[in-house]
């Protein structure tokens, strides 16, 4: 299976073995909760997902790769004591608690959390010494002699022989005992998940034209070559940043995280065109809705991977819009939770125990490690804001700098009407609606960007193949979807309705696969 439906059932199972009954007890006793074992090739985010599923849970995570870990760190280390057994004294070994189990409890402190998920990364490739303590471990839950806390969920991620010389073999006794999961790489999965990271908008059109390699592993006569799902997000990053700091990508630095020298090249050589048509065609100003005939027909005359690599910079475009959008929204709406605890206590209350209280909210958060990044950057806005109200409120400023009063250019017969109690929450709301307007202004900036858009589709292909795959991209992106369901667009709803998506679909990815057999060909 892929790993959104790998995710899924490893989801339903922690659920499952979590559920307690009316008095208190687990529905599946710990000697029936089945370890699962995760096995599939490297870098298609096994041990990514195990981060969303604790948070998604709510529960706690302990991530181990068991390589790195000696018999005596997983096991415990030898002591002896002394023993009385009927009437004669012996010496007896026993063991330290294991570092791995002692970290489940150590975690279980730090962060409250009684419940949790032991993740063991390359469960099939440990050592000799270890190899009898890791079948222990599967059958048994135990290292050495210390159980694995009740209500602690085990998770294991190996590799098949295929991609590890160091791979062993677990027995029947062992399978018969464990979940086991087999999961494979699947672009289209992956693509859902590259929209919602914000992966670099080339890696995600290059991929969709070559979706051959997504993810390649070959052995040659000089080694293993290959891409990987995590190497193609690493790159993405990179490529982000580069961009920034005014740095180029080039073949070279592909091959350093693309391992495959002809896939490196082809991509290298794919990104430089994206940055030409950017240039080229003007990708800024269409979205401004300015373009004229000779762009027109300049594009007219292109070629279909020329075309495609344009309705690509024009989506990515859209979706960094999209997507900034959408965070907007979650962060006004969280700042409007604290909005509404300052207006029912405002007669207390000022800006400043309001900026405490967030402080407070996202260290706690924090702690119990089940803050996503995007949600911790929501919270830090939440912050700032209320330490920017804190300081204006302090001076008697509204957000300009003037010295108005906190209702923003009230006068002062007006705000001596305010009770003196109720002025804190009044300069606050001010700032509040600030934001708000700021954040509708922008959204409609962003809608007539998106009519824009669409404008020069259609005056530049109509109804055609491009059409169709500007919209299966906005289709496969959460942020278009969303942005487009809070806010509409009628373009939207007669292409997507319009178009015969199936045909259409099978007969675009045919040329995509013929002009990608052109360029392969050319690279050899």
């Amino acid at each position: 299976m892929n790993i959104k439906r790998a995710k899924q059932e490893i989801r339903d199972s922690i659920e499952a073995y979590l559920s307690k009954d009316e008095f208190g007890e687990y529905r599946i006793p710990a000697i029936r909760q089945r370890p699962i074992l995760l096995m599939g090739p490297p870098g298609i985010g096994k041990t990514q997902i195990m981060e969303q599923i604790a948070g998604e849970c709510g529960i706690a995570l302990v991530s181990y790769t068991i390589t790195h870990h000696t018999r005596q760190s997983a096991v415990g280390l030898p002591f002896i004591v002394k023993k009385n057994y009927g009437e004669e004294e012996f010496s007896v070994t026993e063991y330290t608690m294991s570092e791995i189990i002692s970290s489940v409890y150590d975690k279980m402190e730090k962060t409250g959390l009684k419940e949790g998920i032991l993740f063991i990364d390359e469960i099939n490739c440990v050592s000799e010494t270890l190899a009898p303590m890791m079948l222990q471990f599967l059958q048994g839950k135990t290292f050495g002699n210390q159980k694995v806390p009740e209500g602690w969920v085990i998770v294991t991620a190996g590799n098949p022989p295929e991609y590890n010389k160091s791979v062993r073999e677990f027995d029947v006794v062992t399978l018969d005992r464990i979940k086991k999961i087999d999961v494979e790489a699947d672009f289209d999965v992956w693509k859902e998940y590259a929209y919602q990271q914000g992966i670099h908008p080339a890696v995600i059109s290059y991929l969709e034209l070559r979706r051959k390699n997504f993810y390649r592993v070959e052995n040659t006569v000089d080694g293993k070559i290959f891409a990987t799902a995590r190497g193609w997000e690493d790159l993405s990053r990179l490529i982000q940043v580069y961009e920034i700091l005014g740095k180029t990508v080039d073949r070279e630095v592909v091959s350093q995280y693309i391992q495959h020298r002809m896939i490196a090249k082809d991509f290298a050589g794919y990104l430089a065109l994206c940055y030409k048509y950017r240039t080229d065609y003007k990708v800024e100003d269409i979205l401004k809705g300015k373009w004229d005939s000779i762009t027109l027909g300049k594009i007219r005359a292109a070629s279909l991977d020329e075309h495609l690599s344009v309705v690509s910079l024009l989506n990515g475009k859209l979706s960094e819009l999209f997507t900034e959008c959408c965070l907007t929204d979650a962060y006004l709406t969280k700042l409007y939770d604290y909005m509404v605890y300052f207006r029912e206590d405002q007669d207390s209350l000022t800006a400043k125990n309001l900026l405490e209280k967030a402080e407070a909210d996202l260290e706690k958060d924090k702690k119990s490690e089940l803050l996503t990044k995007q949600q911790e950057r929501i919270q830090k806005r939440v912050v700032s804001f209320f330490e920017n109200a804190s300081g204006l409120e302090a001076t008697g400023s509204d957000k300009t700098g003037s010295d108005s009063g906190p209702a923003g250019g009230r006068s002062a017969a007006a705000e001596s009407e305010v009770p003196s109690s109720n002025r804190n929450y009044e300069f606050v709301k001010v700032l509040f609606e600030s934001e708000t307007e700021a954040y509708e202004n922008r959204t409609n900036e962003i809608s007539f960007t998106l009519q824009n858009v669409f404008d020069f589709m259609e005056a530049a292909f109509g109804d055609s193949q491009e059409m169709v795959a500007f919209i299966t991209e906005l289709n496969a992106n959460y942020y278009s979807l969303w942005f487009i369901r809070e806010n509409g667009s009628d373009q939207y709803y007669r292409h997507n309705k319009g178009l015969l998506f199936d045909d259409r679909q099978k007969m675009l990815l045919g040329q995509m696969e013929e002009v990608e057999n052109i360029l392969n060909n050319g690279i050899k």
